[in-house]
């Protein structure tokens, strides 16, 4: 499965259980560790739990490895680690708080899956 496939079939996962400001990252002249990254911004601990299991579930129903997970106790970023595809999925307080678009800014979706910023007008 290529990167793109890996990239649509977290997507579909994520949208199923309701993920918000689903951002997708080429990366792969930038880090040799990935090619993609993925960030999704849940609603509580419980739905990122979700979100992180259905990745999972789906992935490994596609024939991939998932390399691991990470912060699930926590809950607060949980990542998962698909090798070609990371996804990071993040309660919206420590998304704007460690703002990973503004290190990775180099979107794959369309326009409309930015995240909405507070850019100080009123």
């Amino acid at each position: 499965m290529d990167t793109k496939d890996i990239i649509a079939l977290v997507i579909s996962a994520l949208e199923d259980v309701k993920g918000q400001h689903i951002e997708t990252f080429d990366v792969k002249d930038l880090t040799p560790v990935t090619d993609a990254m993925i960030i999704c911004t849940g609603t509580s601990n419980t739905h990122l739990k979700a979100l992180s299991d259905e990745v999972v579930v789906k992935a490994k129903a596609a024939g991939l490895q998932v390399s691991g997970v990470e912060g699930r106790l926590q809950a607060e970023w949980v990542l998962v680690d698909l090798g070609s595809v990371i996804v990071h999925l993040m309660m919206g307080a420590t998304r704007a708080l460690y703002r990973l678009e503004d290190l990775w800014d180099f979107r794959l979706e369309p326009e409309d899956r930015k995240m909405p910023r507070d850019n100080g007008e009123d």
